[in-house]
């Protein structure tokens, strides 16, 4: 019966091996089918000519608008407290050459409709980004107003300073 028992264990013990090595190469097998996945349907990127980068860089500038700078200007803002100032630098964007063209012809008017709007705001208004950000939509609707023959595409506040 012992004899009997010995010669069942390395049996036993064998099949507990074969599992194990049949589960290892499961495994083995399963991480080197995702990596193949990997590089096969990863591939390497697209390689882009000269021509092809030129033209992309190209796209992006047209999309880009000319852009006109007004100089920096000093306007007096509502305060209950005390006496406030805003000291700030506008860039234009417009959207075609012609309208640059236009805006430094109405550049009296445009500073006018920017110091007339912007004595109107408040300190809080002009301190959070939200105030700035509402500042600028209504910059664009005004200024869209004055120009008869094109459109204004983004205003930047390239100098912004409140006190």
């Amino acid at each position: 019966m012992a004899k009997k028992d010995a010669a069942e264990q390395p049996e036993g013990g064998g099949s507990k091996k074969k599992l194990i090595i049949i589960i290892a190469a499961v495994v083995v097998l399963l991480i080197g089918a995702g990596v193949g996945a990997f590089l096969f349907l990863g591939g390497e990127d697209e390689k882009i000519s000269p021509e092809q980068e030129q033209a992309e860089l190209e796209k992006l500038a047209k999309q880009v608008g000319p852009m006109v700078s007004i100089d920096t200007f000093i306007v007096n803002i509502i305060d209950d407290e005390e006496s406030r100032y805003l000291k700030a630098s506008i860039t234009i964007e417009v959207n075609t050459p012609e309208t640059a063209m236009e805006v430094s012809e109405r550049m009296p008017q445009i500073k006018d409709a920017i110091l007339l709007l912007v004595g109107n705001k408040t300190f809080s208004e002009l301190q959070d980004l939200q105030g700035k950000i509402q500042l600028r939509a209504e910059l664009i609707n005004r200024l869209n107003g004055i120009l008869l023959n094109g459109k204004v595409k983004r205003i930047y506040f390239t100098d912004f300073v409140v006190q």
